[in-house]
């Protein structure tokens, strides 16, 4: 009866009162600005997003689609807000992970994980495009590349940031050197298509390669976007984007991400869930299942703090 509804509300235009299978948002940021020492993103400026981005805040927005978890992956270079975090994380049940921000070729970068990771919230780190890094140039350093294999032996997952084809390259160059590294790649929808023949096969080549790697996962978050100003809630000119996901990384590889609330800046909530809602319900149920839920497991590892949660891991 569930998928019945939402194929009839997806039909209609509508976005359905609650998707058919509960979400993992595998994309969420948290911060407060109303800290003494302020926060490192978004700027005083952004009116839209800054104002305090915290769990209850989250659950009010995301519960009446039947959002059940969320992970955070970090929006700030500052090493103390690990721990925030963490803290923010620890009395609200909805957040099941964090994915962290350390570099890894810090010679304290194993005491850190050693104890973050104590905490079973604390999931990976993110790197890439981010704060003045520059992953080519890190893994030419020894040190970098031996804090990453020590970081792939713990089972632990590295999310990338904001691609570009020189990322890609880069991400795959990573693979190479630490074969077991397990990846995210982050807002790859998002991607601008490259202008030139040269280097829109060069982006096809890269995709090719990375997605034959079965440790390497995708992210279908930054979906949306706006035309001249105005969000574009037409969910039909996103399908060949989504398609080029699952044409390349399959429907076992593929995740659920809002970006929350950077998103904001482009659309609600409602408008991002509404577009893969959509598209999803051209696709089998287990498809919308592993995309929303399934696959955040087997790429993130998360432990569940709910009943609900419990269910489903």
């Amino acid at each position: 009866m569930q998928r019945r509804s939402f194929l009839a509300a997806a039909a209609a235009g509508l976005a359905p009162a609650a998707t058919p299978v509960p979400i993992i948002d595998t994309h969420i940021h948290l911060f407060d600005p109303r800290r003494p020492q302020g926060v490192p993103w978004p700027p005083k400026e952004d009116r839209v997003k800054y104002q305090p981005a915290l769990p209850e805040r989250y659950v009010g927005l995301s519960k009446k689609h039947n959002v059940v978890g969320a992970i955070e992956v970090e929006c700030s270079p500052w090493f103390d807000d690990n721990q925030w975090v963490l803290d923010i994380e620890a009395p609200a049940p909805i957040m099941v992970g964090m994915i962290g921000n350390l570099n890894p070729a810090d010679s304290k970068f194993r005491s850190h994980l050693d104890t973050f990771t104590k905490n079973p919230l604390y999931l990976g780190i993110r790197y890439g495009n981010l704060w003045g890094t520059d992953l080519g140039t890190e893994l030419k350093k020894p040190e970098f590349v031996a804090g990453l294999k020590d970081f792939a032996s713990r089972k632990l997952i590295l999310d990338s940031a904001n691609p570009t084809l020189q990322l890609l390259a880069d991400l795959r160059r990573a693979s190479d050197l630490v074969p077991n590294l397990r990846m995210m790649i982050d807002h790859l929808p998002g991607m601008e298509v490259p202008d030139t023949a040269e280097a829109k096969s060069k982006r096809l080549e890269l995709l090719k390669d990375l997605s034959g790697r079965r440790q390497i996962y995708v992210k279908g978050s930054a979906v949306l976007k706006k035309i001249k100003g105005a969000t574009n809630t037409d969910s039909k000119s996103y399908y060949p984007k989504l398609d080029e996901l699952w044409h390349f990384f399959g429907e076992d590889r593929v995740v659920f991400g809002s970006d929350w609330p950077n998103s904001d800046g482009v659309g609600t909530y409602d408008q991002v869930i509404k577009v893969v809602q959509d598209y999803l319900a051209n696709k089998p149920q287990l498809v919308a299942e592993k995309y929303f839920w399934r696959n955040s497991q087997a790429a993130y590892a998360w432990k569940p703090r709910t009943q609900t949660q419990r269910q489903l891991a």
